[in-house]
């Protein structure tokens, strides 16, 4: 690849002030759960692509399945028509979702996906006759997206501010960061209680007449993998059914076998009225994804005159449609919710041994989906500064971990966390070798303190 042809491109969330082209990693392919550069080099890849890799790198299946759709109907909106493999997907995810999830609305990405989930809560009060709520509750540091809706939902001041200002109406809640609850010190359902009451309160703030919709994760990704605590979604749903608050949940990297299920709202065992999904559903093979809809609210959409008047080119693209097809297929075959809920154990007390460094305070996370947060001080658990932080994450532990051949995430939007989310493919092979890649990586910033 030449310096002109890297001069070109502009890559997403990277500086590029300063920085050598030459120097840019290209990703030629890959195969199973690693890739390969243009230089040669293999990296286990532990982050999944995006958290979306699910059946691993180079399957031949998805690319073959992609090429017989594209050479049948390559595409075809689904603008008041539509196609086979559309139809085909929508109702597999039906069947698959919990509860009365029987509608599907496609989408090209999760970001778009959360779009249409706000945009569907709004119309669903004002055709039910509660025009007024509109606003959306949503949590600290948690990401829902991009776009200018989506990217009012999330909850990164650092993502917004060069955007502002960005859509009105959401309003932020706390995470469900147990490590950094100190005042619920060892009562986790205590604490899942609070935090579960500050969207009570919230909506009482903000009047429940309007408030249409609370946007959550099974498990938060920024941040570093910020698991429910026990009651926590139950209680949700309790507040939600008060209020008459849609719950959403955002399954953008939680569905298709993340967390050992379908999708994430079946492991926790709390029923939403939307989920927003993307990455998985075709294991990043193709761009996709969906909003599975209840029929509570799909019930007023369906009357005489009414048109949700929102839609993409590209959702629900036949070629991306029978890739995911082909995706679920290899995912129920090789058994890989079965597989993660198998060995989830052995991936954490695998990096469970990285808390005896100095520099881990912290190990979390759910299924192939954890955090590894990183302190200055273990007993007390201080964080780094924000120089320190870039010094040592960003000047060192990230780079160094590319180097040894492990490609995952260096995170700082809040306290510094190294993330994993591994191909649903890997075993203990891969999970020891991120760790010990993990351990001299971590091992060696602590010296440079």
């Amino acid at each position: 690849m030449s310096v002109t042809a890297t001069d070109h491109l502009w890559l997403h969330f990277t500086p590029h002030g300063g920085q050598d082209p030459s120097e840019i990693p290209v990703i030629v392919r890959g195969e199973g759960a690693y890739v390969w550069d243009a230089r040669g080099k293999r990296y286990l890849d532990g982050l999944a692509g995006l958290f979306a890799v699910q059946v691993g790198h180079g399957r031949a299946e998805l690319a073959e399945a992609a090429a017989r759709q594209a050479g049948r109907l390559g595409y075809f909106p689904l603008w008041s028509h539509a196609h086979p493999t559309a139809l085909e997907l929508a109702e597999r995810l039906a069947t698959a979702a919990p509860g009365d999830l029987n509608r599907v609305f496609f989408t090209v990405s999760g970001g778009e996906s959360v779009e249409t989930a706000w945009k569907l809560a709004k119309q669903y009060f004002r055709l039910t006759g509660k025009p007024a709520k509109h606003k959306v509750i949503s949590r600290s540091l948690a990401y829902h997206g991009t776009s200018h809706g989506a990217l009012s939902i999330t909850g990164i001041p650092a993502a917004k501010q060069d955007f502002e200002p960005l859509v009105p109406s959401t309003v932020r809640v706390p995470n469900t960061n147990f490590y950094r609850a100190p005042e619920h010190a060892g009562d986790e359902k205590a604490f899942g209680r609070w935090a579960a009451d500050q969207i009570a309160r919230a909506i009482e703030f903000e009047g429940p007449d309007t408030v249409a919709a609370v946007f959550l994760e099974p498990v938060q990704n920024t941040g570093g993998c910020f698991v429910p605590p026990p009651g926590y979604f139950d209680r949700v749903r309790e507040i939600c059914d008060a209020y008459d608050v849609l719950l959403v949940s955002d399954e953008v990297i939680c569905a298709f076998g993340r967390l050992g299920h379908d999708f994430g709202a079946q492991r926790y065992g709390y029923q939403p009225d939307l989920i927003t999904t993307a990455k998985g559903l075709t294991s990043g093979y193709a761009p996709l994804g969906a909003v599975l809809i209840s029929d509570r609210v799909a019930e007023p959409f369906q009357r005489d005159g009414v048109t949700f008047m929102h839609g993409s080119t590209y959702g629900g693209h036949p070629v991306s449609c029978a890739v995911a097809l082909a995706n679920l297929d290899l995912i129920d075959r090789e058994g890989l919710l079965d597989r993660v809920r198998d060995t989830e154990a052995a991936f954490k007390s695998t990096l469970d041994t990285l808390r005896e460094l100095p520099i881990v305070g912290d190990v979390r996370g759910a299924g192939f989906f954890y955090g590894v947060e990183l302190v200055k001080d273990k007993a007390t658990g201080e964080t780094f500064t924000p120089a320190e932080s870039e010094r040592i994450l960003r000047g060192h532990v990230s780079p160094t971990l590319f180097e040894s051949g492990l490609y995952c995430r260096a995170d700082d939007r809040a306290e510094p966390v190294i993330q994993l989310a591994p191909p649903l493919i890997c075993g203990q092979a891969q999970f020891d070798e991120m760790t010990q890649i993990l351990r001299d990586a971590l091992t060696s910033a602590w010296s440079l303190l």
